[in-house]
């Protein structure tokens, strides 16, 4: 147990890391060492930061919790502290369930958590995170919450209304992370086409991206989490005339058949979403579409779930995931619907979308040989380096492998990369 330490352990979204790195700056501004996601606890205290999104990331949260809790009863640490979306959510329940931890934090008055142990938050540090991430890339946060209101998703339960960060407040970040060494900005909100309804009036994205992409030394920027309905066209002018604007888009669709679209509160139907992807293809030729998909929502059908199969094969996307339904308390489809479709058909749903975009990926893989991609290096793994083309996230997307060879590659630096073999979900190429 190292005196004066304290372990931050970060669990689910990306959005939640930023809060921690936020945290962290404070508690070294305070004269504490900390040390983010260690396996075991090596401080004196320990912070998690909870998920409470769906049923597998509650459970992996309260598990973290016990297993820190076994150790403060084994005495390997002092002082236990857990805040983020779990404890927003189950605040009470988790303080009758769970008293070895010392207090529980929501995810907006984690600032508490300072004054607890006798510190004070500044509000004034001029790099206001420590970025856990490697040096070159990190995640930036441009507003929390969303005005959505789909009928199955219990985020604006947690994090309530959508609330924008200011355009200068955001673009003074990004100047102060370049000025650290980061070159790739992945831009993270819940809903990211919303930004700016609630300050400006009108969406906003369009004119902060563009206003990002100007800063020199901005190398990529990526886009993540982006909503089909009301979608802001003029985005894609910005994706095509800029450069350091990665012809990429995560954009959540979450299903096709306008019965379950319908049900599901998406203010969108099957026309508009083929259009939208029309549309992008189009404005930006060559993007990256990046989707998600929901199977087994209370009322799916057999001809419902055959429709969204069709669409997978039709559409082609370059990075898919999916996920099956769960019921969350509070949310609209809990209390209007019934959880009708079993578990087994769910999971042999979700399974055989998979299998499919398995196949889509391989072949979009396999006629990338023989091409030459601008490449970032984020590590050495045994005998190869790891890189990432424009078209690939941190962590969710696919890599490039490159064979080391006695040669050495800098982490962080771009390299053109010729793709010479390729798997379903990853690539292989050689520096040119």
């Amino acid at each position: 147990m190292r005196k004066n330490t304290i372990d931050i352990i970060t669990l689910g979204c990306s959005k939640n890391l930023v809060d921690s790195e936020h945290l962290m700056r404070q508690l070294e501004q305070n004269g504490y060492k900390v040390e983010h996601d260690s396996e075991f606890p090596h401080g004196e205290m320990a912070v998690i930061n909870t998920c409470g999104f769906i049923g597998d990331a509650k459970e992996e949260s309260v598990n973290t919790i016990l297993e820190f809790c076994k150790a403060k009863e084994e005495g390997k640490l002092k002082k236990l502290y857990v805040m983020g979306c779990l404890s927003e959510r189950y605040l009470k329940d988790l303080e009758a369930e769970i008293p070895l931890v010392d207090k529980f934090y929501g995810k907006f008055n984690w600032k508490e958590l300072l004054n607890d142990l006798g510190k004070a938050y500044n509000a004034d540090l001029p790099l206001n995170r420590v970025i856990t991430t490697p040096h070159h890339y990190a995640y930036l946060k441009i507003a929390e919450g969303c005005n959505r209101r789909c009928a199955y998703c219990a985020i604006p339960l947690i994090t309530g209304a959508h609330q924008s960060r200011p355009m200068e407040d955001i673009l003074k970040e990004v100047k102060e992370l370049v000025a650290q060494g980061v070159k790739e900005f992945q831009v993270i909100e819940q809903e990211l086409t919303y930004y700016g309804m609630d300050l400006y009036g009108t969406q906003k994205i369009a004119d902060l991206i563009e206003m990002m992409s100007e800063i020199p030394g901005v190398e990529w920027i990526r886009l993540h989490y982006a909503y089909p309905a009301h979608f802001p066209i003029d985005l894609l002018r910005v994706m095509r005339e800029h450069d350091n604007v990665c012809k990429y888009l995560d954009i959540a669709l979450q299903h096709v058949s306008n019965h379950i679209l319908d049900r599901m509160y998406r203010h969108v139907s099957k026309q508009e979403t083929l259009d939208l992807i029309k549309r992008i293809r189009e404005e930006v030729p060559g993007i990256c579409i990046r989707t998600t998909l929901m199977v087994g929502f209370p009322g799916e059908t057999d001809q419902d779930f055959e429709e969204l199969k069709e669409f997978v094969r039709l559409e082609r996307f370059d990075r898919m995931g999916a996920f099956a339904y769960s019921e969350e308390e509070g949310t609209y489809a809990a209390i209007h619907y019934k959880d009708d479709v079993p578990f087994e058909v769910k999971q042999k749903r979700l399974d055989e979308i998979m299998r499919i975009q398995e196949g889509i990926s391989a072949e979009l893989n396999e006629a990338k040989i023989g091409r030459i991609f601008k490449t970032i290096i984020d590590r050495r793994e045994g005998e190869y380096y790891v890189g990432r083309t424009q078209f690939d996230s941190p962590e969710v997307d696919q890599e490039v492998l490159i064979k080391a060879d006695g040669r050495q590659l800098r982490k962080g630096h771009f390299y053109n990369v010729k793709i010479t073999d390729s798997e379903d979900y990853d690539l292989f190429g050689d520096v040119q």
